[in-house]
């Protein structure tokens, strides 16, 4: 977007922070403070204060990498280089300021905390360019919802042997032209997996009389994360409205289930020690689905994604429940389910059983079985360095399983701007895969 397209949008929550003229106006702003806090004729300050400075904010980045990395350890793959690196930054900067303060007067602190505090939005705003999480501000309101549609419509129509489903519907003239987006809480009836909202779409096909028994596409966030991520960030709203505007109102329902009860808690996708989250997303959401909503039943109906730590669990639950999801979306997974390392998965979730890990690990199950009415599609970002050779060995590992299965990369590292346009980009996919069109 330009300084003009700005001006013309009125509503700043909707202006990109990921790209145009916002992100590198706090950028330079971040640089130019840095440089006011390092740069002063003052002889004091010209001592040993820069070189304290730098030892201040180097001692820091290495305390919150030691903390988040080695003791806390909530992200299995670590943080990213250049996460670490804005970090620093911003720790620099906060250590400039702190240096300083003693030689200024009380009106030139504020400044200096003021310049401390723009290095710090500069360095934030670069993480979410990488993320891409936030691309307005929009994004980080919660999601707008209503009432979820439980009713039971008494006329339906449903998918003919060896034809979608599209072939057959017919909108009534008064349609809704978007869907609804509902959060309400799916219990672990059989798991006993406390869980955080989910959200369900119903596309405007659902609201219509005949209603079109649709399949179902239970979408995974990753970790740390929420649920709400697919509906702020991931924009997933928009995209299935679009769809079904080509397709006479119809698209997928999708849930949004919780995999992990917290943003930071890694069940693993697995019964284990830590939890049972499989039997969750493999008995207990499929079962609230088919009880709540008026949907078509059958594997083929019945799909499961996500992105990072959900597309990891997406290729988990079509190899360990492949009666139940016979077709998934990994975006940007990993080859294995982790806490960080294969040993200390296994001693944390199976009490050190390697053979209780390797009974639910889909490498191990993949090398052992075949599956040849499963399909899927791996995708990831082209610029991913951690994530893509672990996707490119588990696309090898279920092509030699007999699934009929994609790879795809896209441009982007392991950010929403790849996790967003993997879900777009293979919706239609999917909706055929499902039976809803040709």
């Amino acid at each position: 977007m330009t300084t003009t397209e700005l001006a013309l949008n009125w509503n700043p929550i909707d202006w990109p922070l990921t790209h145009g003229p916002i992100p590198y106006a706090v950028l330079a702003a971040g640089w130019i403070s840095v440089a006011a806090l390092a740069l002063s004729r003052d002889r004091r300050w010209l001592t040993l204060r820069p070189v304290g400075a730098v030892l201040l904010g180097g001692a820091l980045t290495g305390l919150v990498e030691a903390v988040v990395d080695g003791w806390w350890h909530p992200f299995p793959e670590g943080l990213p280089d250049y996460v670490i690196g804005w970090i620093a930054l911003a720790l620099f900067g906060m250590s400039l300021a702190l240096f300083r303060a003693p030689l200024l007067s009380r009106r030139h602190r504020l400044y200096a905390a003021g310049a401390a505090a723009l290095v710090v939005l500069a360095a934030a705003s670069q993480v979410n360019r990488g993320f891409d999480q936030y691309p307005t501000a929009r994004t980080m309101l919660a999601p707008k919802t209503q009432a979820l549609t439980a009713g039971q419509a008494s006329d339906t129509v449903t998918t003919p042997p060896d034809r979608a489903l599209a072939d057959v519907w017919q909108a009534p003239p008064d349609l809704p032209t978007k869907g609804t987006v509902s959060n309400t809480r799916i219990p672990g009836t059989k798991s006993g997996f406390e869980t955080r909202d989910a959200y369900v779409y119903l596309p405007p096909a659902y609201q219509a009389s005949p209603r079109p028994l649709l399949p179902v596409m239970v979408l995974l966030p990753g970790q740390p994360g929420a649920p709400s991520d697919w509906i702020t960030s991931g924009a997933i709203q928009d995209t299935l409205d679009a769809f079904a505007a080509e397709h006479h109102g119809l698209a997928p329902i999708v849930v949004v289930a919780d995999p992990t009860g917290d943003s930071w808690t890694n069940t693993l996708c697995l019964d284990s020690r830590i939890a049972k989250a499989h039997t969750y997303l493999a008995e207990d959401v499929p079962d609230w689905i088919h009880s709540r909503l008026q949907t078509a039943t059958g594997r083929t109906s019945l799909a499961v994604g996500g992105l990072s730590l959900g597309g990891t669990c997406s290729l988990q639950l079509a190899v360990n429940a492949p009666r139940v999801y016979g077709t998934f979306l990994d975006i940007s997974g990993q080859s294995e389910p982790t806490l960080g390392s294969h040993s200390e998965t296994v001693a944390k979730a199976f009490g050190g059983d390697e053979a209780a890990f390797a009974a639910v690990d889909p490498l191990h199950l993949m090398a052992a079985r075949s599956f040849p009415d499963t399909a899927g599609v791996f995708v990831v970002g082209a610029n991913d360095p951690d994530f893509r050779p672990q996707q490119e060995k588990a696309f090898e590992a279920a092509k030699q399983a007999g699934m009929a299965v994609d790879y795809q990369t896209l441009p982007g590292g392991h950010s929403w701007s790849v996790f967003r346009g993997a879900f777009e980009q293979n919706l239609p996919w999917l909706a055929k895969r499902m039976g809803l069109i040709r």
